[in-house]
């Protein structure tokens, strides 16, 4: 026989009851919802968040939540990311003492960073470990800026008003820090431009150009960024202007040239340049070039401006330095010399007939007039170069001088070869870096690159001898091979030794560790981390976070959440094995498919699926398995359990399923007290569904319910109704449609 709803009601409540005390752990936090702020005089919960504006930044929500919370417990309420995303969560509250109440409220504000039409809230413990549900997506914004912006062509933060171009230009919001960090909706004539967000905008057409700053659909009103408008005209006639063709470009020392503007009007400004820079006073319609002037050289310009014309700017004219020719020092600016040994010093130029003179400590070195000389002796020396022709006088320039010395000893310094760390590298390779040569004064010369592959060497580890390593570097590859190195170095009457480098190798084994569980389920279970390396003659460290936990065990039995290792001791180093995290289980990880209680038509069946286990039991209400696999096909109304198990840990489920209720939505309730239809009970096919939205009007069409997963629980007093048959209109919908309307008269 079937049940009445009332008595499968009842029974259900009595099983979830009973399953609470089973589960007295067991945790439900719901999605966090917006909440009136008590600190506003007639405030309603609020539907999006435009802080900043005026300092403001305080906002609640209401948490509601079901179980038992331990004495430690916090609740942290917390932000995704633009998207909705909680990978990287942002903290906005952390509740202490609201662990025996079960519905509060909580103020937070956002951070000033926030900007988006995403963010979701979401509340989870510590004390169990839940994570509830996440909240609807909202509009939030820190509007950090609050006044007008500022656009100009030029960035310099004054308004232009109007701006005349032949060609496309950029206007930029150039009055707030960081601009490029907002984004911004660009208007052009009262249209909004799409797909242009950015702080600049790329301008090609005539309008009147605005901006403000992008906070979104509901908060971008209250910003008050509103720019100023700039009227732009693009593709003026310009006027043509150039510089007349100068008599000659390159210029010698003693010349000067004047430029001189194609086209004047008595109604134009004129403003001469150089290399993109106004020159100070050269407002005429020539300018002269004075050469004698260092630094002449370069790309000159004439801008015109006027009431009547769009500024334009002439093509360049470039004017070169005739005298300028260059000598480069060719070879290292310090060279050693060596007996029986020479250096060759060589220059080069840019001059036209270059003509050669060299020179030692100051004084000319007779018949050499070549690009090139060979030195047997120390000293300074550098070359003069003359140009003998072209349009200028001769003249002539120095090189760079180079320093040759003959040393009275060298110094050579070894060094790791790339990165080397000491019980961490498992190779290193030690290596000749520089080479110095010492003057009697004690001044150093590097001349690595001259004679690194002249000397001969030989590497010694601990004061003896390594055989067959005489090169200019050395490669160790095992630990045999540590200890304090220094390398022999000779070349002709010269032996030299370098300093010592330390080494000291880290094992290249494998240290593996392995456990049975990876998941720690309560306080009373052991997970075994184990390994296939003989302890028994080592010395070694179980470390959990990094810290030690035993020192002694061949295995560990951890009964706490963490990541451990192990560390054993080679030859003073340490050998660190993988790492192995147990985490605290998570009952979220289990999901049902189709999900909450579940409502199925008498004589049909259907299917519900696990996920999330690593294995499953699906028990009927007489405790009898129906299944070890992750789906069961349901036919009777009942509850039933799923026991899942991830790894050691298991978690218990409980699926509700009633018979879809025939009886029709009833228009009628007597609200007697006599507690037979007291109150509307409608089918289950719409009673008790989280994505059913139940609406109930009084006669003036004001709402006197709205709510989703309706509990069969209205009126919940009669003392409401005032008078006899009052009429109420119902509208049973989901998200996309209305399912059922009607009217109810409420008999008293």
């Amino acid at each position: 026989m079937k049940t009445s709803h009332k008595t499968h009601t009842l029974t259900t409540m009595f099983l979830l009851f009973c399953f609470l005390q089973l589960s007295a752990q067991a945790i439900v936090i719901n999605a966090p919802e917006p909440a009136d702020n008590p600190n506003l005089a007639g405030n309603s919960p609020w539907t999006a968040i435009c802080a900043g504006n005026g300092g403001f930044n305080e906002y609640f929500v209401n948490i509601t939540w079901a179980g038992t919370a331990n004495a430690g417990n916090e609740f942290i309420l917390e932000l995704s990311d633009a998207s909705g995303s909680f990978a990287s969560p942002t903290t906005l509250a952390t509740i202490t003492d609201q662990n025996t109440n079960m519905d509060f409220d909580v103020d937070f504000a956002v951070p000033a960073n926030t900007r988006g039409q995403g963010y979701k809230m979401r509340v989870r413990s510590t004390d169990p470990v839940k994570i509830g549900a996440e909240s609807s997506a909202y509009n939030m914004y820190f509007m950090d800026v609050t006044s007008n912006l500022n656009i100009s062509e030029l960035g310099d933060g004054v308004p232009p008003g109007s701006v005349c171009a032949t060609s496309a230009i950029t206007l930029q919001v150039d009055n707030i820090a960081n601009p490029e960090t907002y984004q911004y909706i660009w208007f052009r004539s009262g249209t909004q431009i799409a797909g242009e967000n950015g702080h600049t905008l790329n301008v090609s057409q005539s309008g009147m150009y605005s901006a403000f700053v992008n906070y979104g659909p509901v908060c971008t009103g209250s910003g008050n960024t509103d720019s100023n408008i700039v009227d732009v005209t693009i593709g003026a006639t310009g006027t043509g202007i150039a510089i007349n063709p100068p008599s000659k470009t390159a210029l010698c020392s003693t010349d000067a040239e004047t430029l001189a503007i194609n086209l004047t009007d008595p109604s134009w400004s004129y403003q001469w340049y150089k290399d993109g820079n106004p020159i100070l006073g050269a407002v005429a319609t020539s300018y002269t070039v004075d050469a004698s002037t260092s630094g002449f050289e370069g790309d000159y310009a004439v801008e015109i401006s006027g009431n009547s014309i769009c500024t334009e700017r002439s093509d360049a004219v470039t004017i070169t330095n005739a005298d300028a020719f260059t000598v480069t020092r060719d070879n290292p600016a310090n060279v050693v010399v060596l007996p029986s040994q020479t250096q060759t010093l060589s220059v080069s130029t840019t001059a036209n007939s270059p003509a050669y003179k060299w020179f030692r400590n100051g004084v000319e070195i007779a018949g050499e007039t070549n690009a090139t000389l060979d030195i047997d002796q120390d000293g300074e020396y550098y070359a003069e170069v003359s140009q003998t022709g072209g349009s200028c006088a001769i003249s002539s320039k120095n090189s760079e001088t180079t320093t040759a010395v003959s040393p009275a000893s060298f110094e050579i310094v070894i060094d790791y070869s790339g990165t080397y760390t000491g019980c961490v590298s498992t190779s290193t390779v030690l290596e000749v870096t520089q080479i110095n040569a010492v003057a009697d004064d004690g001044a150093k010369t590097d001349v690595t690159t001259d004679l690194v592959d002249a000397f001969t060497y030989q590497w010694q580890k601990d004061g003896v001898d390594v055989a067959g390593e005489s090169g200019k570097n050395i490669s160790l590859t095992t630990t045999t091979e540590n200890g304090d190195y220094v390398l022999n170095a000779s070349l002709d009457s010269y032996s030299e030794t370098t300093n010592t480098l330390s080494v000291q190798l880290l094992t290249s084994e494998t240290l593996a560790i392995s456990s049975n569980s990876t998941v720690y389920c309560s306080a009373s279970d052991i997970v075994t981390i184990t390994t296939s390396t003989d302890l028994t003659s080592e010395n070694y460290e179980w470390q959990r976070d990094g810290t030690v936990v035993s020192t002694t065990g061949l295995s560990l039995d951890v009964n706490a959440t963490g990541t451990y290792r192990l560390v054993l001791d080679r030859d003073g180093c340490s050998l660190i094995s993988n790492e192995i995290t147990v985490s605290p289980l998570d009952e979220n990880l289990i999901t049902l498919d189709p999900a909450g209680d579940i409502v199925i038509p008498e004589g049909t069946s259907r299917i519900v699926t696990a996920s999330g286990g690593t294995a499953y039991r699906w028990m009927d209400g007489n405790n009898a398995e129906m299944s070890n696999s992750d789906s069961v096909t349901i036919t009777e109304e009942g509850t039933y359990t799923l026991i899942a198990s991830i790894d050691n840990c298991e978690i218990v489920r409980q699926v509700s399923v009633l018979y879809l209720d025939t009886f029709k939505v009833p228009n009628v309730i007597t609200v007697n007290g006599d507690g037979i239809n007291d109150q509307w009970i409608i089918p289950n096919s719409y009673s008790n569904k989280a994505d059913v939205n139940v609406i109930i009007y009084n006669d003036n069409g004001e709402e006197v319910l709205n709510e989703f997963d309706y509990k069969n629980n209205w009126p919940q007093t009669s003392t409401a109704f005032t008078k006899q048959n009052m009429v109420f209109y119902y509208k049973i919908r989901n998200a996309s449609e209305v399912l059922k309307q009607g009217t109810i008269t409420v008999i008293r």
